[in-house]
């Protein structure tokens, strides 16, 4: 039997293209709302931000919106999602997309340099990564003095029991009438089982504590989605 699971996370979304923007407001629970809280939590004025997972856009605009003359830095592993990012730069702010640098690469791959950024920031893509200690260590690295990160992703729960509840209860709001069909529910968990690395809550501040950060927090929790930030002195 072939095998038709996409070998990567930027295989199975990427090919979905501008389907992706219907299929996750569908398969995440107030996901407008995550944005305008993450939005909310960024700190006034920065010049250079690293959005990281900018998939087709979504808080890619409302960056935009919230400072349209930082330099921003766009990533995700899949071209196609960076096009349709570009692209949408491009229409809402003409001159942002020209100071823009949008590159297509993957997370534990991509150089981010040393002290580039005031703004680390990143919506539901860091559980893509496996090896998060290393992950956040080098996005430490590329904060500047008094800089941030911020981001929110889905997280598991603290023990078993929390955990299968709130993955029941991601089950429910997504087989829910009106949300995924049956095909892309399945569809999704099987995604989740070949590409996503949940962990909990503690072990995201004790791996961030240990790449350098501090006043690490939880501001925002629904279930499995989480935002967390953390600074650098």
């Amino acid at each position: 039997m072939t095998d038709h699971t996409p070998k990567t996370a930027s295989d199975y979304f990427g090919a979905m293209g501008f389907k992706y923007d219907s299929l996750i407001h569908r398969s995440v629970p107030r996901y407008d709302a995550i944005i305008e809280t993450l939005i909310d939590y960024l700190p006034p004025h920065p010049q250079t931000v690293l959005e990281l997972g900018c998939g087709s856009g979504a808080l890619s605009l409302s960056l935009v919106k919230y400072t349209s003359e930082c330099d921003f830095t766009f990533v995700d592993a899949s071209e196609e999602m960076i096009e349709a990012t570009r692209a949408r730069v491009q229409e809402n702010s003409p001159e942002t997309a020209r100071r823009a640098t949008f590159v297509t690469a993957r997370f534990e791959e991509y150089n981010m340099g040393v002290d580039q950024f005031d703004v680390v920031t990143s919506s539901i893509s860091l559980h893509h990564v496996e090896d998060k200690g290393a992950l956040f260590r080098r996005v430490r690295e590329s904060i500047k003095s008094g800089g941030t990160f911020r981001f929110v992703d889905q997280l598991s729960g603290g023990t078993e029991a929390n955990h299968a509840r709130m993955w029941n209860s991601l089950m429910e709001f997504m087989g829910s009438p009106g949300n995924c069909t049956a095909v892309e529910l399945q569809s999704m968990v099987d995604h989740s089982k070949a590409h996503d690395h949940y962990t909990p809550l503690a072990t995201h501040f004790h791996l961030l504590q240990e790449a350098g950060f501090v006043g690490i927090d939880c501001v925002w929790r629904d279930e499995m989605w989480t935002m967390i930030t953390a600074d650098v002195a």
